[in-house]
């Protein structure tokens, strides 16, 4: 699958960089978005994490509303994730590979289904201005369980503020 080969490239380009000076970077998103299976359905949702280097680690929630037209159930996740990132910013970018687990529980009408679910994806953080950040993120999603919709992706677009 690409997804996996970019992230094993980041890591390999992580490593292959050389030493930077450690400091922790901590930083909470605020996102929207959409899913795009089985229909498009809007997507909100907010995330913290810390990072040192190469390796950072997040909390991410994020909530798809329903379209009851089309049958898409609403979804509810709360991942756990672990990030490979570059070390450096090249030409405003920092490229970064994410995999991560958590619950997630999915509605429709009278159906409600909540087990637990792994993501992976991968981004990019954008510097703006000082610790502000934009990031873009793809992240495809396995729902374990009886999902009504087990296998989704999700696109979205945040704005990041890094301490």
């Amino acid at each position: 699958m690409p997804t996996r080969a970019i992230v094993v490239m980041v890591f390999v380009i992580g490593l292959l960089a050389g030493a930077a000076d450690a400091r922790a970077d901590i930083n909470v998103t605020g996102f929207v978005g959409t899913t795009t299976t089985p229909g498009s359905r809007g997507a909100v949702g907010l995330a913290g994490g810390i990072g040192i280097l190469i390796v950072a680690f997040e909390f991410e929630y994020c909530a798809v509303s329903e379209d009851a037209s089309d049958e898409s159930p609403s979804l509810k996740t709360a991942m756990f994730n672990g990030i490979v990132q570059t070390p450096f910013v090249i030409k405003r970018l920092q490229f970064y590979g994410t995999l991560g687990a958590g619950p997630y529980h999915e509605s429709l009408g009278d159906y409600g289904r909540t087990n637990y679910g792994i993501d992976y994806g991968g981004g990019v953080k954008i510097s703006i201005a000082g610790p502000l950040r934009a990031r873009v993120d793809y992240r495809f999603f396995d729902l374990r369980g009886s999902a009504r919709v087990p296998n989704l992706q999700r696109l979205y677009a945040g704005l990041m503020l890094s301490f």
